[in-house]
């Protein structure tokens, strides 16, 4: 009899918990459905793009890249504010004049730039700043190279077929001409690129001199790596720096050249981009090295057996 009083007893307990649960539920769900619809006022971010900015134009202080807005509206609209931020995008053309001066974006312009991206139940209570203050005078204008700064490592049987091609050669910096002066090349951060076995493209940023602005700060970099092989050609050897009235005999008289070359271009390499050559030189009484000459821009390298060979001078 008492078990069954325990298990009534029990479970009476949990009947009240969920009982309670319910109505907590219940609550919550009819609190926030008044929240949704209920008017009140909020802080929003909003965020600044300028465009016409001159290159050649510096600042005496940065931009803004935020406004906080108060704005009043349903909860359901102020809500979608914070989960998208709002975006407006000022043409600084307008507000510069001359060389030198000052950008000034008064807070009537500013707020009625600001209504205009608003929904429109929805009204702009305020502003913070209330105008957006800069002032601005014009640099000096430089073009200067750009070059990649880091290390490539292929992946074992690549090569690099062909980069680091950067998407631009020049730039356009901006600053003091005493600093302009000591820069002509502008080069990109540090990168290391380690197991290349297939083009690449990467952006990276560049790095910019203290005191200097330039007209991009990144820059996309491609590589491109390619399997490589080898193609083997036997060839005869020639001999320059003869003395006159002299012929030499080379033992053996031809070698055997091996050139590394991508794996797409094997077909366009043939024993005519390939030059063995010895350069007779008195002090080398008994040997002269062989040195392998070539032409052809698919081979990136190119070595020969046996790398040294007799010779009988004859007159």
């Amino acid at each position: 009899m008492s078990v069954k009083k325990f298990k009534i007893s029990r479970w009476s307990r949990w009947n009240e918990v969920f009982t309670y649960l319910l109505f907590v539920l219940f609550a919550t769900m009819i609190w926030y459905g008044h929240a949704m619809h209920s008017v009140r006022n909020t802080r929003v971010p909003v965020l600044i793009q300028y465009t016409g900015m001159p290159g050649a134009i510096g600042l005496s202080d940065d931009l803004p890249d935020t406004v906080m807005i108060e704005v009043r509206d349903a909860g359901s609209r102020l809500n979608a504010y914070h989960r998208e931020p709002l975006r407006l995008t000022i043409d600084m053309r307008q507000y510069i004049h001359g060389d030198k001066g000052t950008i000034r974006v008064p807070s009537d312009a500013l707020r009625r730039s600001i209504s205009d991206i608003l929904q429109g139940t929805s009204r702009l209570i305020d502003t913070h700043p209330e105008e957006i203050v800069c002032s601005y005078f014009t640099e000096q204008e430089k073009t200067v190279a750009v070059a990649f700064s880091g290390h490539l490592e292929m992946a074992d049987e690549y090569q690099l077929c062909s980069g680091p091609k950067l998407s631009r050669s020049k730039i356009k910096i901006y600053g003091q001409d005493k600093t302009l002066n000591a820069i002509d090349t502008i080069y990109t951060r540090h990168q290391d690129f380690t197991g290349l076995s297939d083009t690449i493209v990467a952006h990276i940023p560049l790095n910019i001199p203290k005191g200097v602005r330039a007209e991009t700060d990144s820059m996309d970099v491609q590589i491109i790596a390619e399997r490589f092989t080898e193609k083997k050609f036997t060839l005869p050897i020639r001999v320059t720096d003869v003395p006159e009235g002299y012929s030499i005999r080379l033992f053996p008289s031809e070698v055997e050249v091996s050139v590394r070359v991508g794996m797409r271009h094997f077909a366009k390499v043939n024993a005519g981009d390939i030059k063995a050559v010895c350069h007779y030189e008195p002090e080398q009484i008994d040997k002269l090295d062989v040195e392998i000459h070539y032409s052809n821009p698919y081979i990136t390298a190119a070595w020969s057996y046996p790398v040294t060979v007799e010779y009988l001078l004859e007159q």
